[in-house]
Order: structure tokens, then C-alpha cells, then sequence
């Protein structure tokens, strides 16, 4: 099964890089970066939308810098929520459907257990609140949509805490100083190649199912859950980074007290994804994403083999 086009948004980012090569299978895949497809400049959005005229978007794009967007508030409401919405009216115009991408960080981390769908929202801070508004502005523009919330992500490149870590521990090998480490806040690292692997069997599946592409995504239309199983905390996914990648730098655990930033972070980041298993199947399976220590190991073989 394929598709006349689909737009893929964000090429440059963590999670775009990856469903860039994901979604070549299905179609004819238009990629845009930031410089085809401005999302701070909304003109350019519907000029692209107008040319392309795509029968799916998929938008990875994002403005996802955390702390910054805490003395950047408009910049984050531009691209996470106005961009969005413009979008949305341009896809209704078409008729054409969107898979859009959110975070835990709409959530406070205050409850016990894993987050679901319907629980209450109340983000910390300002990037939070900034894809809370895309959600809310695409669930309210009457396009057939999904909407998947993930946690933690990471890649083989980008900017992220896996390649933080390990530049770290190689600088703090030499020097003895140890690692300082949050410890109290708790979540399942996500590697975006997984994302963007889910999103291609969920795109394939709704097409295949004998409804056609858009009227199966209308049907299955809402928010999703989507995050590696298993759960961790920043430290000892510190620590499995060191131990899985050979490195020796000393980790010291604090509590997130101990170390402020701009932005605050939830204490529970924890998603629960049984709505996305139950309602997408792959084989005789409900959906799910490895578990992280899986992952883990594979983007490490994946920045392995890169160096040889």
C-alpha cells in the first residue's frame, strides 16, 4: 500500500531524522527542514502546504529547547501551538489528516502511576504549556489527527542526554570529577527510532485495512501514548549508558533540589501506553515500543558502527 504524498515536517530534528528514513517505503515522501518550511513564519507554512497539497502530514517539527523557552515564551507558543494551527487549517482545506507529536512535560508529574490519556494536564513550565496549546488547537480544528505523546527521546544524534552523557564521561574519565546525576525524577528513555518505526506500522496498518488511509485515521482519531516500556530515573539511565558503552566516569546521585534549571521537570514522567497497544496491532500484538534497555543497546551498536 501507498500513498500519493506525505509531508514530513522538522527533517533536521532527533525525531525527524529518523522518520524521514522510516516513511521512505510508503510513498512519495516531501521532506522539509526549517528553511523549506519556517514554522515561526506561517506564510511559508501555507505556501508549502499549497504546492505539495499532501494527503498526510506528518509534522515532527518543534520548538524543543526546555529551559530556553523559558525567557522565549513567544518563540515556543509560535512554532509548538500558531504553527499548528495554521497547519491544521491549511490540512482541512485539503481534507488531509496530521500526526502531530507532544510530550509528558504536559503533565505536573505529581501522580503515582503511569499517566493516561484523560488525566488532568497542568505543565511546569513554559515548553509544556507551549504543546499542550498545539494539541488543544489541533484537537479543536476538525482535522482527523493523532497525537502522540512521548518521553525522554533520544537519537544517535541531535542534542540529547544520551550523547551529553557520553561526551561527559569521556572528559570526566580523564579529570576524576565525578558526574552529578538527578535521581529522583522517574521515566522510560525513548529513542526516536522507535517513534518514528511505531508511527510507519500504525500509517501502514490504516492504510492496508480496506477503509482507506483517511477515513481509518478519522476513525482511530485522538491522543496516544508512546513511550518505551520500563521505567528508569536520569541516573541510573546515566548508568547504563556508562556501563553499556565501556566508560569508567564516576556517577554521584542528587536530588533534582540539588540541581536547578531554568525550567522545571516533572518527578513522574511516566506514560501509560495501553490505549495505543489496544487500539494498533502489529501480527497477533498490540503495538508497543521495546523496552528502553533494548533500545539503549541498539543506538550505542548504532554510534558504534558509525565510528569505524
Amino acid at each position: 500500500m501507498t500513498f500519493p504524498r506525505i509531508l514530513l515536517t522538522g527533517r533536521n530534528g532527533q525525531l525527524g531524522r529518523e522518520l524521514a528514513s522510516a516513511l521512505v517505503p510508503l510513498g512519495d515522501l516531501t521532506v522539509v527542514s526549517r528553511a523549506e518550511m519556517d514554522f515561526a513564519e506561517h506564510e511559508s507554512i501555507r505556501r508549502v502546504m499549497r504546492s505539495v497539497r499532501p494527503d498526510l502530514i506528518v509534522n515532527a517539527a518543534a520548538y524543543t529547547a526546555v529551559d530556553r523557552a523559558e525567557s522565549e515564551r513567544g518563540a515556543a507558543m509560535q512554532v509548538n501551538a500558531d504553527a499548528v494551527e495554521v497547519l491544521a487549517k491549511e490540512a482541512k482545506q485539503i481534507g488531509a489528516p496530521i500526526i502531530h507529536y507532544s510530550t509528558d512535560y504536559v503533565f505536573d508529574g505529581e501522580k503515582d502511576q503511569p499517566y493516561v490519556e484523560t488525566d488532568q494536564t497542568n505543565p511546569l513550565n513554559v515548553y509544556g504549556s507551549s504543546k499542550l496549546a498545539g494539541e488543544q488547537v489541533l484537537a479543536a480544528s476538525g482535522v482527523p489527527f493523532l497525537i502522540f505523546r512521548t518521553s525522554w527521546v533520544y537519537a544517535s544524534h541531535g542534542k540529547n542526554f544520551l550523547l551529553t552523557m557520553l561526551r561527559l564521561a569521556e572528559e570526566r574519565s580523564r579529570s576524576g570529577v565525578p558526574l552529578k546525576i538527578v535521581r529522583d525524577q522517574i521515566g522510560a528513555p525513548t529513542a526516536a527510532r522507535d517513534i518514528a518505526e511505531a508511527t510507519r506500522a500504525i500509517i501502514a496498518a490504516l492504510a492496508g485495512g480496506g477503509d482507506g488511509l483517511k477515513q481509518a485515521l478519522a476513525q482511530a482519531s485522538g491522543m496516544y501514548h508512546m513511550a518505551s516500556q520500563g521505567r528508569t530515573t536520569w541516573y541510573h539511565f546515566a548508568a547504563a549508558i556508562l556501563q553499556d558503552s565501556g566508560h569508567n566516569a564516576t556517577l554521584l546521585p542528587i536530588s533534582t533540589s540539588e540541581y536547578p534549571t531554568p525550567a522545571a521537570r516533572p518527578r513522574n514522567s511516566l506514560l501509560d501506553c495501553s490505549k495505543l497497544a489496544e487500539t494498533f496491532r502489529t501480527g497477533n500484538a498490540g503495538l508497543a515500543l521495546p523496552h528502553w534497555e533494548q533500545s539503549l543497546r541498539r543506538t550505542l551498536d548504532e554510534l558504534e558502527k558509525a565510528t569505524i
